[in-house]
């Protein structure tokens, strides 16, 4: 289990293929990410539950961006 306090606002969001795909805007709650708004000016959610590490700087998630990207959520999770 990830420490969620060490995700931080501003750390980029990689994939398990090490692309950056999003950057954490701030934790929603205990087991939600908020990310910043993409290009069209809309906010996405990623469960902590995706989060494989958080060293060097980065939220890494333990899917593919493109996969992650089809399943994140525009509203936050409960």
């Amino acid at each position: 289990m990830v420490n969620t306090q060490n995700i931080k606002p501003e750390m980029p969001v990689v994939c398990s293929q090490d692309g950056q795909f999003a950057t954490v805007d701030h934790m929603e709650g205990d087991n939600c990410i908020k990310l910043k708004k993409d290009q069209n000016g809309q906010h996405h959610y990623i469960p902590t539950s995706w989060v494989e590490s958080t060293d060097n700087g980065k939220v890494k998630i333990d899917r593919p961006g493109e996969e992650a990207m089809q399943k994140w959520s525009t509203s936050p999770l409960h």
